[in-house]
């Protein structure tokens, strides 16, 4: 004879496994799910929902940055190409007054960096924290080191440069500016573009999808900002500085253009609204309109030619600056809605 409770507890449970199957052949239609369950008396967990998740918190939390962090970026990356400059330039027996200039903008940026992280972590001993241990597999603690190690060398070097110009050769002080530029020469061009694999390193989805084209987009800006400063500085006819000026400015363009090209949605943030806005414009100062002006100053005869190379100089160092902001902006943008990370690759490329 069977036991009515034993049958009735079966019946239940193939009740809601007959359930469980209809829920999965929805969701395989409809390739979402909307069932929501319920929540059981007492239980520590809120009621979720679709469109706020649990206790109305995005799945991803916006970046802390503050202002700082993409001035950061800025002055890093012009510092990081202008040692790498300078370095070739004294190798190569360049114009010495352009080493001198090279140097002390890398050494103004190394002292400026360190000094805007850790304004923007609040104390130093954060920033100390961070030296305690290296993880390669981290690109923050090898970013973090990579900083300690450039500002090191970039000082050392413009500070003996700077004292073998005034007081004349000598043995130490030959030794610590090669010493310095060598330091900086090997570890400019990492730390000129390191803060675009730090930011494509993390779950934003429109920084993560752009991890393989950052670290050549913010190299190639802060090459056309140093440029831009040096040739400022005097050096405007440089034409080795020239090429490389219209080489970063376009290589910008093509990745404007490539940008542009790619219809996603997790690259609305930087096509759409103001940080969209933002990324365009510096893109744009960075890319054509600095390419431009090259172009035309290269055909240009004397004063118009020097007021457009100046012109050209001035935009690849504010579409330098505006291109960070813009993307650290649109980190903000893509991290609030949370629903782009979930969707699967293939529908998102659809």
């Amino acid at each position: 004879m069977s036991n009515p409770q034993v049958t009735s507890n079966a019946n239940t449970a193939a009740s809601r496994e007959r359930r469980l199957d209809e829920i999965r052949r929805g969701a395989e239609r409809q390739q979402q799910f909307e069932v929501i369950g319920k929540r059981p008396m007492g239980a520590p967990f809120p009621q979720a929902s679709p469109q706020n998740g649990y206790y109305q918190i995005p799945l991803l939390k916006e970046p802390p940055w503050t202002w700082e962090i993409p001035l950061y970026f800025f002055v890093g990356g012009a510092a990081g190409a202008a040692a790498v400059i300078g370095a070739i330039a004294d190798f190569t027996g360049g114009d010495r007054e352009l080493v001198r200039h090279a140097r002390w903008i890398a050494a103004a940026g190394s002292v400026l960096s360190p000094a805007l992280l850790i304004s923007d972590l609040g104390r130093p001993e954060r920033f100390l924290a961070m030296l305690r241990v290296f993880k390669p597999q981290s690109p923050m603690s090898v970013g973090v080191w990579t900083l300690v190690g450039f500002s090191t060398g970039a000082v050392a070097a413009a500070f003996a440069g700077h004292l073998r110009d005034r007081y004349g050769a000598s043995l130490p002080l030959r030794v610590l500016e090669n010493a310095g530029q060598a330091a900086s020469l090997a570890l400019g061009l990492p730390f000129s573009n390191y803060t675009g694999v730090l930011i494509g390193a993390t779950t934003i989805p429109v920084w993560n999808r752009n991890a393989s084209t950052l670290p050549l987009h913010f190299g190639a800006s802060g090459l056309g900002a140093a440029v831009g400063i040096l040739e400022l500085m005097g050096h405007g006819k440089s034409r080795a500085l020239r090429a490389l000026g219209l080489g970063a400015a376009i290589f910008e363009t093509l990745e404007g253009a490539h940008l542009e090209s790619r219809g996603s949605a997790v690259l609305d943030p930087l096509k759409h609204g103001r940080s969209g806005w933002l990324t365009r414009a510096g893109g744009a100062l960075a890319g054509p309109v600095s390419a431009g002006l090259r172009t035309a100053s290269y055909f240009g005869s004397g004063k118009r030619s020097r007021s457009l190379q100046r012109w050209a100089s001035r935009c690849s160092i504010i579409g330098s600056l505006v291109t960070r902001i813009g993307w650290i902006y649109a980190g903000h943008m893509s991290a609030r809605d949370w629903r782009l990370p979930l969707e699967r690759h293939d529908l998102e490329q659809a």
